[in-house]
């Protein structure tokens, strides 16, 4: 059923008897005034009939506590506190995440803040939101155009009677409260960090960087002993994560299985007697796990994380699991003195896919 409101200054309707025959004061008052859409006198056409168990007047201009009005106002006011208590929520999240932050705190207030709102807007629709509820039959439900256009003056007319009702509650409550407790629960959108630009499609290698361990060591050709491993990083970035590389001696034997195989490429190779070095990226292309597991027989790299599975002779290819791109391969050169650099950065971004990971020149 449509609830509408009377324009200010109407006149007041006369009330007809309820359903018992007795007068007013004995059951629901009905004045004779016909909202929303169900009658001509709003301007809605000829409407269409309601079943006859519906009460066809109703007054839209009731609510619970309309003739107690001291009532009322207290509770305006207990929805005013409650309003409040969401704005002080806002500004204690502010000042807990400006300090430092606690998960514990800011998890505490958003709930008090969020649960305050909240109450108030259900005593404010209980108490006082016009309207009551009528049982009865559904009806005929269909629709005219001109029934349609009067449902929508008729929910205007409700709009602007509640606003202008409850204004102070609107707009010197909600509106301030709701605005600063919505800043408060933005604003740990600061701890996204600046935006990554282009920093996602680059590393902190570039040519001529040393190879260097975690413990800041110089890697030498000779260092690694066939069928070993070592984690590197370029020299001076050994705490830039996005960086790390696995280097692999897989021998000149397996160097040579590569070239067979049409995976040889020049530059991204060391040769030196019977060692064979290549490196790639450490960070697994599925979910950004360190892929640390060597299978020495299969000559495969595993992530412990998915069980994600890379063929080193193939350009590290994945074979099995649920990565969909080879791990990056990082170009390698060896200095006079012996000690091992790179030759450039990754030739692709390192990690998983991104959305806009194809739009690098």
């Amino acid at each position: 059923m449509s609830e509408g409101t009377r324009h200010e200054g109407a006149p007041l309707p006369e009330y007809v008897t309820d359903t018992d025959g007795s007068k007013e004061g004995g059951g629901i008052r009905l004045p004779k005034y016909v909202t929303g859409t169900h009658g001509p006198e709003e301007g809605a056409g000829s409407g269409t009939p309601w079943p006859d168990d519906v009460p066809p007047d109703q007054d839209d201009s009731w609510y619970p506590l309309r003739d107690d009005q001291w009532r009322a106002r207290q509770v305006e006011y207990l929805i005013a506190l409650l309003w409040a208590a969401a704005a002080v929520c806002g500004v204690g999240l502010m000042a807990v995440y400006w300090t430092g932050g606690q998960a514990q705190i800011e998890g505490v207030l958003l709930f008090a803040g969020f649960a305050s709102l909240g109450a108030g807007l259900v005593v404010w629709a209980r108490w006082l939101l016009p309207g009551h509820d009528i049982t009865a039959s559904r009806g005929d439900h269909a629709s005219e155009p001109e029934e349609r256009t009067g449902a929508v003056e008729s929910l205007s007319r409700g709009t602007e009677s509640l606003l202008s009702r409850r204004g102070f509650l609107v707009k010197k409550v909600l509106v301030p409260a709701g605005g600063v407790f919505g800043i408060g629960a933005i604003w740990p959108l600061a701890s996204l960090g600046s935006r990554p630009d282009r920093a996602l499609f680059h590393t902190k290698w570039y040519s001529g960087a040393r190879l260097v361990t975690e413990d800041g060591h110089a890697v030498h050709v000779d260092d690694l002993v066939i069928d070993g491993q070592l984690t590197i990083f370029p020299e001076g970035f050994i705490e830039d994560a996005m960086s790390a590389a696995i280097l692999i001696n897989i021998g000149s034997d397996q160097i040579n299985a590569r070239t067979l195989l049409g995976h040889n490429q020049a530059g991204f190779e060391v040769s030196s007697g019977p060692n064979g070095l290549v490196a790639f990226s450490k960070i697994c292309t599925h979910a950004g796990c360190p892929v640390s597991l060597f299978n020495v027989l299969a000559m495969q790299l595993v992530c412990p994380c998915h069980q994600s599975t890379f063929d080193i002779l193939r350009d590290c290819e994945p074979v099995f699991g649920p990565a969909s791109r080879p791990l990056p391969q990082l170009p390698l050169g060896v200095r006079p003195d012996g000690y091992l650099i790179a030759l450039g950065d990754f030739p692709e971004p390192v990690g998983p896919g991104f959305w806009n990971r194809g739009s690098e020149p």
